[in-house]
């Protein structure tokens, strides 16, 4: 056997066992992002607008799975609360317990006296329409729809006894991107106008590096996979040139 096919069986070998760790690692990080996800993460339809331009009608939502203790002002939450309908509903909070709630001078909201900057809302929209100075009560949450003008949310309920809130322990998830459809995929922007209040904004949940790690598992199982198939087609262009060449010598 010559030296250029040892080097090439070498090379055949330590190639055969890199796409096999390729493929190994690569099946890890896809299986386990989905699980990992899975397990953190739960997916909701929002049958309305009332978030919109947020989150459209139709929209297919990821929610982290967190403790009602977990959210702060500016998060968009999944919560459940009997008074309301009993149903699943997503909206925006902007106010927690012992908050001053007010709106609107100049077209903004207020908390605790602080104007707060809501680019998310539609264009030309104020921010909300006649909320009175309201105080949230403890361990209680202030929720407001981002479509302001057509959102049954906590400016519905200030008469039932406390002020348009919810409990913190109805909260089932935090809102973290919009799934589907394509056209509107990506997590949602941070609520910068809210950081300044004290326990300022959530952090990110591990939803984008969930999505890495799904995306690089695929790629890493896909490219071990063909290196097979690739380097057989090689071998075989190189014997078949390799035979030619000594037919031609002979």
């Amino acid at each position: 056997m010559s030296r250029t096919q040892r080097t090439d069986e070498g090379r055949g070998r330590l190639g055969s066992t890199l796409s096999s760790i390729a493929v190994a690692l690569g099946c890890v990080l896809f299986l386990g992002g989905f699980v990992w996800g899975a397990v953190l993460y739960q997916p909701y339809t929002v049958p309305t607008g009332s978030m919109a331009p947020t989150i459209g009608s139709g929209d297919r939502v990821l929610a982290q799975r967190i403790d009602g203790d977990e959210v702060r002002r500016g998060d968009v939450v999944v919560f459940k609360q009997k008074t309301w309908g009993d149903l699943p509903m997503v909206k925006r909070v902007v106010g927690i317990g012992g908050d001053r709630i007010a709106c609107c001078e100049k077209g903004k909201l207020t908390v605790n006296g602080k104007e707060i900057a809501e680019p998310y809302l539609p264009e030309d929209k104020f921010a909300a329409s006649g909320i009175p100075a309201t105080t949230v009560p403890k361990g209680r949450l202030f929720l407001l729809g981002d479509e302001r003008s057509g959102s049954l949310d906590s400016t519905v309920h200030l008469d039932d006894g406390q002020n348009g809130s919810v409990p913190r322990d109805a909260v089932q998830g935090r809102v973290d991107a919009v799934a589907w459809p394509m056209d509107r995929f990506g997590m949602l922007a941070r609520p910068e106008g809210f950081a300044e209040l004290p326990g300022g904004v959530s952090d990110p949940g591990p939803l984008r590096m969930l999505v890495i790690a799904v995306v690089a598992g695929m790629v890493l199982v896909l490219g071990g996979g063909a290196y097979g198939p690739l380097a057989k087609r090689l071998g075989r262009r190189r014997g078949g040139s390799g035979a030619r060449e000594t037919a031609s010598v002979g």
